[in-house]
């Protein structure tokens, strides 16, 4: 396994993250800490979670338990130094805390909860899920009109958010703070209202990322280089259509599919080709799909980390081992070639 710095903390994390947004929906608390022992076996040190999780389906009823379930499993093995943890407080209009918007009092409330279900006195890395304003994340980009987002608003918010976290870094609550779901100009406002004030600076952005959504690779991607904030990738799978299970047409019993049929709206007519246009280039070349989509987002020179979810120990094993996985060139110009084909397919 290898290891990024964390921004510019001198804090290291796996290549590889484990996700949890399925445990306490699709899996339950005992497969939960087989996941988090065999991660941890196998060099993955970089966990990930949010309040708000489970999400497979969201629940009012469930919310927190992913949170319980690993701070079980923290208390009972003791490992929590071997572990870098990561956690997310909601954004605006969500199922968690009535669905406030992030605020200072908000930040304090989420994460004194977040703490006490993880059975922990700090978290490495504090995220905000999703910013106030809203974003072109989550299949958005088609609507997406930051006309009508007030700039003056919007910058009072970031600095205030900024000085609740600096306060929660100075406590020892927090060792390292990130976006998630942020836009480029986001980000850079976050970076330079915390240097301008001597406030935490972020360390990494949590967005999207696969083969079916590349929106990073232009403006993000530069910044993320340039600045040292670490792009940490979700859904690198799209959600398992491109670990390729669903290409013969069937819905396993159980899956994400099964629950959430368009799977975001990441499963239409568009992406169906480009689906089995990728899935190809992994048959022809004798790879197995998912590690060659795992591999792929590890290739990103921007990338920090990539973000896996497995509901069986098989696809955690097989998510983990893409870590070891090369592309070669004949591959990458391969991917290249479907992408200008379907260059946003979802």
């Amino acid at each position: 396994m290898e290891y990024r710095k964390l921004g510019r903390t001198d804090i290291e994390v796996s290549r590889i993250c484990l996700g949890t947004m399925t445990w306490g929906s699709q899996n339950s608390e005992a497969e939960a800490h087989r996941q988090m022992d065999y991660a941890l076996d196998h060099g993955v040190t970089f966990c990930d979670t949010a309040e708000m999780y489970p999400t497979t389906p969201r629940a009012a009823e469930t919310v927190g338990r992913t949170e319980e379930f690993i701070g079980s499993w923290l208390a009972q093995t003791g490992r929590r130094h071997e572990v870098v943890l990561a956690t997310k407080i909601a954004g605006n209009g969500s199922i968690t805390r009535g669905g406030e918007p992030i605020t200072a009092a908000s930040i304090g409330r989420a994460l004194e909860g977040s703490l006490r279900r993880l059975k922990t006195d700090h978290v490495d890395l504090y995220q905000l899920h999703w910013p106030n304003r809203g974003s072109y994340h989550f299949r958005q980009a088609w609507s997406y009109d930051p006309s009508t987002q007030p700039r003056r608003e919007t910058l009072d918010n970031i600095a205030e958010v900024l000085d609740a976290l600096g306060r929660l870094v100075a406590a020892g609550k927090v060792r390292a703070i990130g976006l998630s779901n942020e836009t480029a100009w986001g980000t850079m406002q976050f970076l330079r209202l915390a240097d301008a004030n001597g406030l935490p600076r972020v360390a990494s952005v949590q967005n999207e990322y696969s083969l079916l959504n590349r929106l990073a690779d232009t403006d993000l991607a530069e910044l993320c280089h340039h600045e040292e904030v670490g792009l940490m990738a979700f859904s690198p799978l799209a959600a398992g259509l491109l670990s390729g299970k669903y290409l013969s047409g069937t819905v396993p019993p159980g899956s994400r599919m099964s629950i959430q049929p368009d799977l975001y709206g990441r499963y239409n007519v568009h992406s169906k080709p480009a689906i089995a246009a990728y899935a190809e280039i992994a048959r022809r070349h004798g790879l197995n799909f998912a590690q060659m989509s795992l591999a792929f987002c590890l290739t990103r020179p921007f990338m920090m980390s990539v973000i896996i979810g497995a509901t069986s120990m098989d696809q955690l094993a097989t998510d983990i081992g893409a870590a070891e996985v090369r592309l070669s060139d004949a591959v990458m110009a391969e991917i290249a070639e479907v992408r200008r084909q379907y260059p946003m397919p979802m």
